[in-house]
């Protein structure tokens, strides 16, 4: 059975998530310049990146949304849609057994603003109230500290160490794996909706 997604945006209390557009391509490519530093520690895609991995990215994520193969929305605050903030997304790495995964990234110059946990929280609800997953994991890179903090304030529970899982560059990185079920969430979600705050976005 194919699981698919309304492509209407999502909201939470600063932010608007909705799918990737054609149009998307320039101000993605200037977050991923803004950042790329930090992102091309972690992730292999931004070693060498060229606006070119940008513009691919977005076909493929328009495709594969329709498909039901993954669903990657874009991150905007409310008062300046233009902008773009980072990605969050989610995808099935089993059907049949209902489990998912979660993957992020927030620009460098807005980070520690509770953006990337806003975000990831409001995607978590479609994982679980939408797409009807039993479990969700995060893999990341070890060392990458704010990665990390972020699924500890959601809930997630450290499963283990993935040894040598991606080369970025000529590194080969362990990741740490991380787990959240349904019935988790269910709790976790009433504790972090009442717990945690976050600032404005003003100036973003």
């Amino acid at each position: 059975m194919a699981h698919l997604l309304g492509h209407e945006p999502r909201f939470t209390t600063r932010l608007v998530l909705r799918p990737f557009r054609r149009k998307d391509t320039g101000p993605v490519h200037e977050a991923v310049r803004a950042s790329l530093p930090d992102l091309a520690e972690f992730l292999p895609w931004a070693v060498g990146y060229q606006r070119s991995v940008t513009s691919q990215f977005i076909k493929d994520s328009i495709g594969a949304w329709a498909s039901g193969r993954a669903f990657d929305f874009a991150i905007r605050a409310k008062e300046d849609e233009d902008r773009h903030l980072g990605n969050v997304s989610v995808w099935f790495t089993s059907k049949a057994n209902l489990v998912g995964e979660v993957g992020y990234w927030i620009r460098s110059d807005v980070s520690g603003l509770g953006i990337g946990t806003e975000a990831t929280a409001r995607v978590l609800e479609v994982a679980f109230s939408e797409l009807r997953m039993h479990r969700v994991i995060a893999r990341i890179a070890a060392g990458n500290v704010a990665s990390e903090r972020i699924v500890q304030k959601l809930g997630f529970l450290k499963e283990g160490t993935l040894r040598d899982e991606v080369k970025v560059g000529t590194r080969w990185l362990d990741h740490t794996i991380w787990g959240l079920l349904d019935r988790e969430w269910r709790y976790e979600k009433r504790r972090y909706e009442t717990e945690i705050s976050y600032p404005p976005l003003t100036g973003t």
